[in-house]
């Protein structure tokens, strides 16, 4: 017990069976990006799936990064063909995201099976979400594994951004209209902004 403060229940992930475990931290790294990944198998068929462990892994080269929980078809045309495309998940397209999470056969192309609109991306042969604000594309630059979990490191090489969502040249948040995973089959949209500027240190440390 922390004085002043309420008790805590402590779980031990090694005590735990891993799916029990992995249902508690999902519910509490929240919220969490979805990356709607956009591939193109070796054989020529698309595929489209969203991925919820996604950030951006680095700045200078800019490296997004995505996990395959499993060995998915998003994962092994990101490999195999060393491409892929991140286009936003937003509001207005939140059932065709969750319906492409569905598993589908390799072979099946998701844009097809549930109506979603695809066009040509620039650098990159994957094509991108049509009704997507933004589509990042992608060229694979390396994987690192974990038992089961691959994650997946892409290097921006184009950024498309709707101009719908463009205000004086930058995206806002509101007109993104980002969605986000959370725990259980529970998602999340952007509510109440809070906008603070940094502090600076001396002014940090003059008001101490």
């Amino acid at each position: 017990m922390v004085p002043g403060g309420d008790g805590r229940r402590e779980f031990d992930p090694e005590a735990l069976a891993d799916r029990a475990f992995l249902r508690l931290l999902k519910s509490v790294v929240v919220p969490r990006p979805i990356a709607w990944v956009s591939t193109r198998s070796t054989a020529g068929v698309d595929n489209l799936a969203p991925h919820s462990f996604f950030t951006v892994a680095s700045e200078t080269p800019p490296i997004l990064q995505f996990t395959s929980i499993g060995r998915k078809d998003s994962l092994r045309n990101a490999v195999e063909t060393g491409e892929f495309v991140v286009n936003l998940a937003d509001l207005p397209n939140f059932e065709a995201v969750n319906a492409s999470g569905t598993a589908y056969p390799p072979d099946e192309d998701e844009f097809a099976a549930l109506g979603i609109e695809r066009e040509p991306s620039v650098v990159v042969a994957p094509p991108r979400v049509a009704g997507s604000p933004v589509a990042i594309e992608c060229r694979t630059e390396a994987t690192k594994e974990f038992y089961d979990s691959v994650v997946v490191f892409g290097r921006v090489v184009h950024l498309a951004i709707s101009e719908r969502v463009l205000v004086d040249g930058h995206p806002e948040i509101e007109r993104l209209a980002p969605l986000a995973r959370l725990g259980r089959n529970e998602w999340s949209e952007i509510g109440t902004l809070h906008r603070v500027d940094r502090i600076p240190i001396d002014e940090a440390r003059r008001d101490g």
